[in-house]
């Protein structure tokens, strides 16, 4: 299967485990019970395969209802090789492409994990009480207060892990659930004190080792925020495959998609 197809058809499948599923036409709206914008979502409802332009406008009048019925805004997340011309379909009927970027993915054999210092520590989130602790990170890293995640048991669920440093927790890095063998990894935050020191490349390795050895995924993808970024996640084995698009109406969070 052609390697943004199977992204594509994980995306679909691990999002519709947690969300509730607005499916028309050629696009499916993903609805999170909380309302934080960027938990609920837009995707191609058939990855790999064609769809109709002229389904198009209807289909995404029927999704900006269910997110407008509910206070969401509406954002998307394409993988442009999956469905070729969506994203500029989209665009035709009023949304905006926010940012392109490159979709980097790595295997178990090509996965880096960089030595520790002697001071560092990575631990897996094992418990609520870890949760919240990899929350407050993300919260400040991101500069989102409030901001968190349900805790998640079964690690094909989706998991974390949380970077120490002289036992205080400084860095964190998350994998969603696992389908098709295929997990995203994000959320790789670090605290603005400890930035630019390699906790967040060390975060985000294992975040891909645990979710490879816990979760069960044979392939790990994500999208770098930055050039800085990007040349982090190279080091550690991964490598441009596809492209992620990602798309959102006029208003609402755009800048925040780039």
């Amino acid at each position: 299967m052609e390697i943004g197809a199977r992204v594509a058809r994980a995306q679909v499948e691990g999002l519709g485990r947690s969300r509730r599923q607005v499916v028309a036409g050629p696009l499916a709206g993903m609805l999170h019970d909380r309302d934080d914008w960027y938990l609920s979502t837009m995707v191609a409802a058939e990855p790999g395969q064609p769809f109709g332009v002229d389904d198009l406008p209807w289909a995404l009048e029927t999704i900006r209802q269910a997110f407008a019925a509910e206070g969401r805004w509406l954002s998307a997340e394409l993988v442009e090789e999956a469905n070729p011309g969506l994203a500029e379909a989209l665009v035709a009927n009023g949304m905006t492409i926010a940012s392109r970027l490159p979709l980097l993915v790595v295997e178990p054999v090509g996965l880096v994990v960089p030595d520790l210092p002697n001071d560092v520590t990575v631990r897996v989130v094992a418990t609520e009480a870890d949760q919240k602790i990899a929350d407050a990170v993300s919260s400040e890293a991101y500069e989102m207060p409030g901001s968190g995640f349900a805790f998640k048991p079964d690690p094909a669920d989706g998991g974390a892990v949380l970077v120490y440093v002289a036992d205080v927790p400084v860095a964190t890095a998350a994998w969603t659930a696992v389908a098709d063998a295929v997990t995203e990894v994000a959320g790789v935050g670090t605290l603005h004190s400890h930035r630019r020191r390699g906790y967040g490349g060390i975060a985000t390795a294992y975040a891909t080792a645990k979710a490879f050895e816990l979760g069960g995924a044979t392939l790990a993808w994500l999208t770098p925020g930055d050039d800085g970024a990007d040349r982090v996640y190279r080091r550690l084995g991964y490598a441009p495959k596809a492209t992620a698009v990602h798309l959102g109406d006029p208003g609402g969070h755009l800048a925040d998609l780039r």
